[in-house]
Formats: C-alpha cells, structure tokens, sequence
C-alpha cells in the first residue's frame, strides 16, 4: 500500500494523544465516579459529529511534549441535538490542565470561530491555572497570544465547572451567558494551598469558592448539579431555548399536550389577602407550556424569579417577584439577578415577560451598603436599552420605583393588570404613618380611617386601568391567551424578530 509508513505513523500519533494522562490517572478518575474530558466531550456531543482541531498540539517547552498530549486541551465542532456547537474540554490527566501557549492558541481558535460564523461554544471547565514553567520569566511574552475576555455577544458561551477550576476555566465561568456547577466543584481566583500560603493558614476549597457560594452568594453559579452528566443535561436543555447566534431567533419547540391546562386553577394558586404569600414560579409554570420552566439562579436574589419558558413553543424569558421570599422586595442580589438575564434575553431576540407583585425595593443601613441604589440604575438602565418586546402583567401589588423597574410606566410595550392589582407609590397604611405619625391609628383611629381613604384612593386595577397605566384588566385564569396575542401583536416583523442588541457588549459580571 502506498504511504503505508505514514499511514501507520499517523495511527500511532492520534493514538498518542489520545491516550490523555495515561492508564494510571484515567483509572482514578474512573473510580472517583467523574467523567474524563474525553467521556464529557462524547457526553455533549451528537454521536459520531465532533471533530477535534488540535490534537497534536503539545507544550512549546522541549522537555515536556512527550508529557502533555493535547497539551491538557480538548477542542473542536461537533452537533449538539442536530446544531453546530464548540468546546473547549479541560483535561485534568495532563498537569492539571493548565493553561499554556499552545492550548490557548487552542481555546481561543474555537472562541473566534464561535464569534465569527454563530456557532455557540461550550466550555468544560475544571484546570489548575496558567502552567508555571511556561509562563515564568520571558515566557510572560507568550502571554499576549493568551485567551481574551472582552464578549461580544455574538453567539452563546456556555460553561460547566465540574473540578478545581481557576484561572482561565474560572474566566470563561464568568464570561459565559449561562454557568452550571457540580457539587464538589471550586471556582476562585487561586487554589486553596496558593490561598492558604498567602493568608497564613488553611482554607479549604469549599469555604474558598464552593457551588454553594457561587450559587447562593455571587450568582456565578446559574445552576446546580449533581453530576457531570446531569451538568451537561442542563447545557443541553439551555441551549434548546437559545439560537445559535444573534441574528436568529431561538427554534421553535413542538407543543405539549394539556399546555395551559393549569391556567385554569389559578385562582387556587392566589391568596386573596395580600398578607399571604404563594409561590410565583406556580403561576408561570401554569400559563407556559407544560414542562417547559427552566429557572435561572434559583439560590442566588429569590425575591425575584428569572426563567425561561415556553409559550406555544416560542422562548421566552421570564422576570417575576416572588412574595415567597422577602415578601417579593428586591434587594441587591435580585437587581444583579435581573440585569444579567435582561442581558441575555436581549443579546439572544428572547421577548420578555414581567409579572409583578413587589411592595418596593428593600431599605435600610445594611441594604444601602450593598450597593443597592447603583444596582436599580444598573437595572433600568438595562432596561431602557433592551429592543426585544416586553410584557408586563401586575398580579397584586406594584409599589414605588419597582412599578417601573418591573415593567411598567412606559418600560414595558405592552402593560396588563390582574383584577386583584393594587398599585399605589407605597403601602397607603405605611403612607399614613409616615406623613401623619406612626401612632395615629392608635391615638386617633377616626382621622387614620380618614387619612388611609384619601392615601388609598381607588389603587386598583381599574383606577389604573382609567388613566391608560395598563391597557387591560385581566381575570387571572385568561393570563396564557393574553400572552399568546400580545407575543404575536409585538413580534418584530420589520426586523424578522431580530433586536439591536445594544446591551451585547455589557460587561458580563459588572451589574
């Protein structure tokens, strides 16, 4: 046979490289019951559809090419349920995947592509950091062909953290549109022995940067799981409700049947008393189509749920106060929480949905430290660059500036109100208080009932409703029909459902 020397030479090369860490390191990894980058790509991709771009690539240091196969870097194309998708695969088994010239020439090959021709990238993080001895000294000068992490939200950039991820793997974490994380995984700056060596004593990697920090605290952690299979189940599951890239909407799904049955009940859903509370995320589960509810952060700011959704199959995204918690106030986490999705939804031609019923943003010394008054602008100002349609339905209470931020007074194209809204700049109870004294209602019960007429004057949906502040009043159990035509009436026809994208360049993690 003609270039059978050759043939045999190229066998045994991929053979090589394919062989990752070696039998020693595979078989730990094996028995700690989490998958090798090789099992994790064959995971996420189409079977038979992933072409890897790369595979010889080696550290650029003589004395290690035989050590560091792929140089630690799995990355190529493949098709992720029938859709062209990138990724950048972290390999534990290859010193500790950490970063280099060779394999950020790699990452940044797929990254640019993704860019360049629409085509979502996936990263599979777990890494050690920048390798030492390539970048110590003058190999500092390799550095400028180093990973970037200025986005343009051109297509999707989605992450899983399933080890010890730090440097780039962490980057790319924060960089990304949607991050999930398995339980047992640490994301932060440096690892705990670098940590610990620079604070003078131990810190673990779970105190250090553990999923229930990232979930619960900083909201880098867009989800949970338990596994890495169930991490890249959840991948593929958001990136269903995604398009491929900017300029095209997301698919549209089949719709399930008994969709919108539940709209029905939901009056059983509803406390009457505005003193009660309910779980939001039943209201939207109800008016969607069944199964189809993906909640986003759900540990991180929960006085505000943020999901996305179906409605007769199209994606929508999904921004509600939940009375569940905090009795739906808003705080700072939940202003982050809100920015990045109105991020997302508008880089990715998602229409929006507001369903409030919030008595106001949260106040106090504490609250104030936190940044809470930047993080509202943050928010509007998000807002008010958002081109993707946006409907805003008040279930109960709307107070205050949280009746703009949430919707309405202008911000929202299309504006509804339940029957059982109450609208008003506060609680008209806590108004009396304040304009005439906290202890009138009980030194003066007559002038309080009063003072609470002239501060509750008509507050309801139908006042509302008078002036043209909401365009319908709705019964509750309609909700799924109304979204329905509305969608329809604000669907973009001149632009074919495409928005501006004018919020793709916002920084990701600055909100």
């Amino acid at each position: 046979m003609a270039f059978e020397e050759k043939i045999k030479e190229l066998e045994e090369r991929r053979k090589k490289a394919s062989a990752m860490g070696g039998t020693g390191k595979l078989e730990k990894r094996k028995a700690s019951g989490n998958l090798n980058a090789t099992e994790r790509v064959d995971y996420l991709f189409d079977k038979k559809t992933f072409r890897e771009t790369g595979l010889f690539g080696t550290s650029y240091l003589a004395g290690m090419k035989d050590q560091t196969p792929r140089d630690g870097k799995i990355c190529g194309f493949g098709e992720v349920s029938g859709r062209k998708v990138g990724a950048v695969a972290y390999d534990f088994t290859v010193k500790g995947s950490s970063s280099s010239y060779t394999n950020n020439k790699k990452m940044s090959h797929v990254k640019d592509t993704g860019s360049k021709r629409g085509i979502p990238v996936v990263f599979l993080g777990e890494s050690t950091g920048v390798r030492m001895p390539d970048v110590m000294g003058e190999g500092m000068g390799f550095t400028a062909e180093g990973p970037r992490f200025l986005r343009r939200r051109k297509a999707p950039w989605v992450s899983a953290q399933l080890g010890m991820c730090f440097g780039s793997s962490a980057w790319h974490a924060v960089c990304s549109d949607f991050n999930v994380m398995r339980k047992g995984a640490v994301m932060a700056v440096a690892s705990p022995r670098m940590v610990s060596r620079a604070v003078g004593h131990d810190i673990s990697g779970e105190d250090l940067g553990g999923w229930r920090i990232h979930a619960s605290q900083t909201g880098f952690a867009d989800a949970v799981a338990n596994t890495d299979e169930e991490a890249i189940d959840i991948i593929k599951q958001f990136l269903s409700y995604l398009p491929s890239h900017q300029n095209e909407t997301a698919p549209i799904a089949s719709v399930p049947k008994g969709s919108g049955d539940g709209c029905k009940d939901i009056l059983e859903m509803m406390p009457e008393s505005l003193a009660q509370t309910y779980d939001v995320r039943n209201i939207i589960k109800a008016i969607t189509d069944r199964n189809s509810f993906f909640e986003i952060k759900e540990q991180f700011g929960r006085s505000i749920t943020t999901a996305l959704a179906r409605i007769e199959g199209q994606s929508v995204g999904f921004i509600a106060n939940n009375p569940q918690f905090k009795g739906g106030c808003m705080d700072a986490q939940s202003c982050s929480k809100v920015t990045n999705f109105l991020v997302l939804c508008d880089s990715y031609n998602i229409p929006l949905i507001f369903l409030q019923d919030q008595p106001g943003f949260l106040i106090g010394p504490d609250i104030e430290k936190s940044g809470i008054i930047g993080k509202v602008i943050n928010w509007m100002n998000a807002m008010l660059q958002t081109t993707v349609p946006k409907i805003c339905i008040i279930l109960r209470k709307s107070y205050g500036r949280g009746f703009i931020n949430m919707g309405a007074g202008g911000t929202a194209e299309e504006v509804a109100a339940w029957f059982t809204a109450e609208v008003s700049f506060m609680d008209p109870r806590s108004a009396v208080s304040v304009v005439y004294g906290e202890n009138l209602e009980k030194e003066n019960p007559d002038q309080f009932a009063q003072h609470l007429e002239e501060m509750a004057r008509d507050t309801s949906a139908y006042g509302l409703a008078s002036v043209y502040g909401v365009k319908e009043v709705l019964d509750p159990r309609d909700t799924r029909d109304y979204l329905i035509d509305m969608l329809d009436t604000q669907r973009d026809r001149l632009s074919n459902g495409i928005g501006e994208h004018l919020l793709e360049a916002w920084p990701t993690s600055y909100v």
